[in-house]
């Protein structure tokens, strides 16, 4: 146990649900696109449509998606700072459905190239989150290691080539998922790391046969 678990993180904002979490969600998806964010689309679900704007998670997820950290003064000021960097946004309320938590957040987002993602994306208190969609897919993880996601066709041998890879790079996978939409179908595998998973290993990945998208997320 880590002390933020037990006194909560160091912030900027009234709830750590609300504005941390949500700054961190927001830094998260920035991340995941490997760019600086152009365009945002939000949508807020349950208590973050309900309550939201009165605890800044409107404007702590704006923060996140320019990359400013959870004890950032200028937490209060991201639409302005936003503006100023010339990225659109949009936020609105929308309903996800029971199966979501009260506190989740739907993001489509375009980078600076054109590249576009959309993530569902849960805080669960005390700073923490979920990701728990990514373009449509099921997703689970924290945001706390660096996390490979990788889409494919499912057919067998991919997960021997992504596992076996990480061995030969010596990267030790902390948790697995694998997901798919149907037999045959859109599978993803969501792989938490203990080390950082190097740029060349994932560009191998993208031009294997069958899979469809490399996405990750790296902490440095």
């Amino acid at each position: 146990m880590i002390l933020s678990d037990i006194i909560g993180p160091v912030m900027v904002g009234p709830s750590s649900s609300h504005t941390a979490g949500a700054v961190k969600i927001g830094n998260v998806a920035r991340k995941l696109l490997n760019e600086d964010v152009k365009e945002a689309k939000i949508f807020l679900h349950g208590s973050f449509r309900a309550t939201g704007k009165g605890h800044g998670t409107d404007r702590a997820l704006i923060a996140g998606l320019m990359g400013l950290g959870v004890d950032d003064s200028r937490i209060a000021q991201s639409f302005s700072i936003a503006r100023e960097r010339q990225m659109k946004f949009v936020i609105e309320g929308t309903d996800l459905g029971e199966d979501y938590h009260p506190n989740t957040v739907k993001m489509n987002l375009t980078g600076i190239s054109g590249k576009e993602l959309e993530v569902i994306a849960s805080s669960i208190g005390g700073g923490q989150i979920k990701v728990v969609e990514i373009d449509g897919l099921t997703a689970n993880f924290s945001g706390d290691f660096p996390t490979l996601i990788v889409h494919n066709l499912d057919q067998p041998g991919h997960v021997a080539e992504v596992t076996s890879m990480l061995q030969h790079k010596s990267v030790n996978i902390a948790t697995m998922q694998l997901y798919r939409a149907k037999r045959g179908g859109n599978a993803v595998m969501v792989l938490e790391c203990d080390q950082e998973v190097p740029a060349d290993s994932i560009k191998w990945l993208e031009h294997l046969e069958g899979i469809v998208k490399v996405t990750y997320l790296s902490l440095q």
